[in-house]
């Protein structure tokens, strides 16, 4: 069962912008109005009434025309995917947003009432698998964690204990050291791929060997609840339930979490696995 999130609702804030395609309007500014439902955990604010337990909206509002005055942008898509984020960066129980940017005077030259871009953003659960068999593999491993948590868009909120464990696929190498990560982002599973990605570069990965020795090794288990499927990624990690090296730290921080397409948890996956 998930928790279902309350909302805050902001409607019709009249804000004064300079954002468009055209000189004039990025010159002399125009009207704006801005529509955001955010998502939260009001319960405690409501029973305490309690506005620190809460969202301040009055905060939001200045937030937001403030946000509005100090950039430019020639896309409201910019404004809205940039103002998203920076308030989910802002105020931290906020969970997700659906925010609307409407332009009532948008110059088309034909009679219309306004043009809006409507995006709903949010945080994301990530569970981020990590091994290293090169080098230091502790210090990589740590230097790894540690390149993640400087990502704005990333917070790094537990890890597993490492592990030590055999080589899998085959090749012959060292034993490795294998851990797990819970990570919230803000990031889409594209994304995130990329950034780990630059962070095994970081490490001085090199992709010669399939299974092969590796100074670092990121891996996407699960993001949410997604299913992925594509060239470059595929989520949930479609060998994780062969591998006791990715389940045994998972278990350590999410045992009940299941898998979305065979719906078993994590635990059961490693019983299933050890038999």
């Amino acid at each position: 069962m998930t928790e279902e999130l309350d909302q805050i609702q902001i409607k019709n804030l009249e804000v004064f912008g300079k954002h468009g395609v055209f000189q004039e309007e990025n010159k002399l500014g125009q009207k704006f109005l801005i529509n955001a439902a955010v998502y939260t955990h009001t319960r405690e604010a409501g029973l305490k009434d309690d506005l620190t337990k809460s969202i301040h909206y009055g905060e939001m509002a200045h937030f937001m025309t403030d946000f509005m005055i100090n950039h430019t942008y020639q896309l409201i898509e910019t404004v809205a995917e940039q103002m998203a984020r920076a308030l989910l960066l802002a105020f931290p129980a906020m969970e997700k947003i659906t925010l609307e940017i409407c332009k009532p005077w948008a110059p088309v030259g034909l009679p219309m009432e306004t043009v809006s871009v409507k995006i709903t953003r949010g945080w994301h659960c990530a569970y981020v698998a990590v091994g290293s068999n090169l080098g230091d593999r502790g210090a990589y491993i740590r230097k790894g964690v540690e390149a993640l948590g400087e990502n704005q868009d990333c917070i790094v909120e537990k890890e597993s204990q490492i592990i030590v464990t055999k080589p899998y696929g085959g090749v012959e190498q060292p034993d490795f050291l294998n851990g797990m990560l819970k990570i919230r982002t803000l990031l889409s599973p594209m994304e995130l791929l990329d950034l780990l990605h630059q962070v095994e570069q970081g490490a001085h990965r090199e992709r010669k060997i399939h299974w092969g020795p590796r100074t670092l090794d990121l891996d996407i288990i699960f993001y949410d609840d997604w299913i992925v499927d594509e060239k470059r990624l595929q989520i949930p990690h479609p060998d994780m339930q062969n591998r006791e090296f990715v389940l045994k730290p998972l278990a350590e921080l999410a045992p009940y979490y299941r898998h979305p397409l065979s719906g078993k948890t994590v635990e059961e996956m490693l019983l299933a696995l050890k038999k």
